[in-house]
């Protein structure tokens, strides 16, 4: 609870980042409750629910696509997906990670080459045409595949920043202690060593996330996302195939911009906000 209420008293970039990125979880969460004031008794994302291609009104405020579907219920059900993408992604691929660094950069030697030379081969491996190529050949590509195939690939990201930390701490005297105590190693890992990087944990979370929505977005709007599924990634993918913008259906390209947007100015809001609390070069800059 003191970490908290440090993380929270300290820096108002955080405060405004955690702010932001709760009013979208929100949204997301709320969206079936939301999508029901749209459209009452009837579904607003399912086919010829209302007019094609009206314009914002008092009942549709960004208006209905091609299809009679109201753009704003789209828009929200997009968002949840794509945050749903973001957590499976960015907690698979974070919890990989740190296994991998916190197993190298504690035990070192031959253990520690042997899995910082595989993250580094993962590292310089072309990520996104691998992601192509799978997305084009795996029939049936769903949410959960999907998010295991983004995880798959950017686990590393996260892997060799963390073991150097772990490099810096395990000299430390109260490390040394613990092992004096006769601490075993996943004690150590667990009760000393992660608690002292939960900020770095918290960092490497959002950017993998973040990373994994984005990987998708570029999937969708080539057309190898995941089949009959709406995320902010097709919404941008329908509005470039159908010439919307020439149409004047201009909502249905700008809102899951305009929520992508906001994902990632919140997360690297938090991010800043992280950097100025527990960054020694940055804390007097952010007081002054």
């Amino acid at each position: 609870m003191r970490a908290l209420r440090r993380l929270w008293g300290t820096s108002g970039t955080f405060q405004l980042g955690v702010v932001l990125l709760a009013i979208l979880i929100a949204l997301a969460v709320l969206h079936p409750f939301l999508n029901w004031l749209i459209g009452g008794d009837q579904d607003p994302i399912a086919l010829s629910a209302f007019d094609r291609w009206e314009v914002p009104n008092a009942y549709h405020w960004l208006g209905t696509d091609r299809y009679g579907r109201d753009i704003l219920a789209m828009s929200l059900t997009g968002l949840t997906t794509s945050l749903e993408i973001a957590a499976i992604a960015g907690f698979l691929s974070t919890f990989i990670g740190v296994i991998v660094a916190f197993v190298a950069g504690y035990k070192g030697g031959w253990i520690d080459a042997v899995l910082r030379t595989s993250t580094d081969m993962f590292l310089v491996i072309p990520t996104f045409p691998l992601l192509l190529t799978l997305s084009a050949y795996v029939r049936n590509v769903s949410l959960l595949t999907i998010a295991l195939m983004l995880s798959a690939f950017s686990w590393p990201f996260a892997a060799r920043p963390i073991r150097s930390y772990v490099l810096s701490l395990r000299s430390r005297p109260y490390v040394e202690l613990a092992r004096v105590t006769n601490l075993n190693d996943f004690q150590i890992i667990f009760q000393e060593l992660v608690p002292n990087l939960l900020p770095y944990l918290g960092v490497g979370l959002a950017n993998a996330g973040l990373g994994a929505v984005f990987a998708l977005v570029g999937l969708e709007v080539i057309g190898l996302g995941p089949a009959n599924v709406i995320d902010l990634g097709i919404l941008i993918q329908y509005a470039i195939s159908w010439g919307a913008m020439s149409l004047g259906a201009w909502p249905i390209f700008v809102a899951p911009v305009v929520f992508l947007s906001f994902v990632f100015i919140s997360v690297n809001l938090i991010n800043v906000g992280l950097e100025e609390i527990y960054n020694p070069r940055l804390r007097g800059t952010a007081g002054a």
